[in-house]
């Protein structure tokens, strides 16, 4: 098994369906409203390592955080600052042909190629979890007092710097375009 990349193969954010590419503004605007991303680190000894984030899109970085003790996540932070961060929305699956492996998803999906940091400015800390909040609370944060963060010391904050961005997406097609089995009706109003 060799571990050179052959001369073909595609560069890092290369995509291969040109009909399937988001624009900027679009990956952007799908950053800013995604509920959870994945970010995947690589460790001392080699082996890379995911995990599910909550995050903000802010300042045109992602800012995420954990707890403040060295788990797997900082130590590979602190081994090697590049990073693929992950977040998509699945849809319906849907049948687009006559044979079984003929089967889809509608989705959208961005993948971000960058480098992460950890973030010590009290401000931009303060400016993170008050966005966070934003986004996944509701506005009334379940009647706790706003914009109090006692535990702001206890975690770690990082912002992933984007170096390469791309967003994909499937839209669930018209009734018309899925298939249908011979005999089925072949529209909706049938």
């Amino acid at each position: 098994m060799s571990s050179e990349i052959p001369g073909d193969a595609p560069r890092r954010g290369d995509l291969r369906r040109a009909d399937k590419i988001m624009n900027v503004e679009e990956v952007r605007a799908f950053l800013a409203s995604a509920h959870c991303g994945r970010t995947a680190t690589v460790g001392a000894d080699g082996y890379p390592y995911v995990v599910p984030n909550l995050f903000v899109w802010m300042e045109e970085r992602i800012f995420l955080h954990t707890a403040r003790h060295r788990g797997h996540f900082l130590a590979n932070v602190e081994f090697c600052d590049r990073v693929c961060f992950e977040a998509d929305e699945p849809g319906e699956t849907f049948p687009y042909g006559p044979v079984e492996c003929d089967t889809s998803i509608a989705f959208r999906s961005v993948v971000v190629f960058g480098r992460i940091r950890v973030v010590p400015e009290l401000e931009v800390r303060q400016r993170f979890f008050t966005a966070f909040m934003s986004k996944y609370a509701p506005p009334d944060s379940w009647g706790r007092p706003q914009d109090s963060f006692p535990r702001i010391g206890s975690t770690v904050l990082y912002a992933i710097t984007p170096e390469i961005m791309t967003g994909k997406r499937t839209p669930l097609p018209s009734a018309e375009k899925v298939w249908r089995r011979a005999g089925l009706a072949t529209d909706a109003n049938s």
